[in-house]
């Protein structure tokens, strides 16, 4: 059943892969292991998680991939959390295209980029979501202006916000300044950080959840500090997040999702290996997240 609040910490999974020669790229999605890792973040306090984002690699699966995945999430989460399917796309035909098929899936929600590889006007930025949102379930727009090259103004985001059904934004601008703005300008509209580096002092200003990378690797630890935060603990939130920030900040990083990967096998999770065209880590951004990891894990006592 579909729910309005797309909110608290939900966590953009990143997917695993096997060796297959047979498979695209000599990698075959392994769907197992991507349910376990599902239950895992949500038995860790993690009120949900996003399929099919760019962290789950959706431009490099096929797509008969990319609907068995979000239904893989949709099954393994079940009752004990939300499921907010990644439905990005070229053109508005094909975002809803997805949306439609999350729907008849059972998700709880969408998370929508404006139109990729194309840089949209504000009426095509419009109907893009227009056409999203039309589908019936509560949708987050997605700022992302660093790779999109369309950026989701708070005037703009007042503009989608009077389109039925769209209920959040996940910001990912990096300008804490605008949570403000956005909750004057579109008040009925909710922010979620999207930006792992910022989270904070975006939860400080209002924003109301977190759609979270880093949280692949530090799902209890990452929901504490949600809690801290947003009831007003800051103090102790500030001790949790100032040792964790280096790693996080690879979440803004052109390599983040190599970097959430590694630091999933550095927990003793699987992260593993990604489709092109992302290639695997240099010899010198590996030591570096080790490094940044390495102060996260000290910190939380884990050897």
């Amino acid at each position: 059943m579909s729910t309005p609040d797309l909110g608290g910490v939900v966590v953009a999974t990143a997917l695993p892969y096997r060796a297959d020669a047979s498979a695209p790229a000599g990698l075959a999605v392994d769907y197992d292991a991507y349910a376990a890792h599902c239950r895992w973040l949500i038995d860790n306090g993690c009120r949900g998680v996003g399929p099919n984002g760019s962290l789950g690699e959706y431009s490099s699966l096929t797509d008969d991939e990319r609907r068995r995945v979000a239904r893989t999430a949709i099954e393994t989460v079940g009752a004990d959390g939300i499921v907010v399917v990644g439905v990005h796309g070229p053109g508005s035909h094909q975002a809803r295209h997805w949306a439609e098929i999350a729907a008849e899936d059972g998700a709880h929600g969408l998370l929508c980029l404006p139109p990729t590889m194309y840089r949209a006007n504000r009426g095509e930025v419009l109907a893009h979501f227009e056409a999203v949102a039309s589908v019936g379930l509560p949708v987050m727009v997605y700022n992302n202006p660093i790779d999109t090259k369309v950026d989701l103004t708070p005037g703009l985001l007042a503009e989608i916000a009077a389109i039925d059904n769209v209920v959040a934004v996940k910001e990912f601008s990096g300008d804490v300044r605008r949570v403000l703005e956005i909750r004057e300008r579109a008040p009925g509209l909710d922010v979620i950080s999207g930006a792992d580096d910022v989270v904070l002092e975006s939860l400080l200003m209002g924003a109301t959840g977190w759609f979270a990378g880093f949280p692949n690797v530090f799902p209890a630890e990452s929901v504490r500090l949600f809690e801290l935060a947003t009831s007003g603990k800051l103090e102790e939130a500030k001790a949790l997040y100032e040792p964790l920030v280096a790693a996080f900040r690879w979440d803004s990083r052109t390599e983040f999702v190599q970097a959430i990967k590694l630091g999933m096998d550095l927990v003793g999770r699987y992260g593993g290996p990604c489709r092109p065209p992302r290639g695997p880590l240099t010899a010198g951004h590996h030591e570096q997240v080790r490094a940044d990891m390495g102060r996260a894990l000290a910190s939380l006592g884990v050897k």
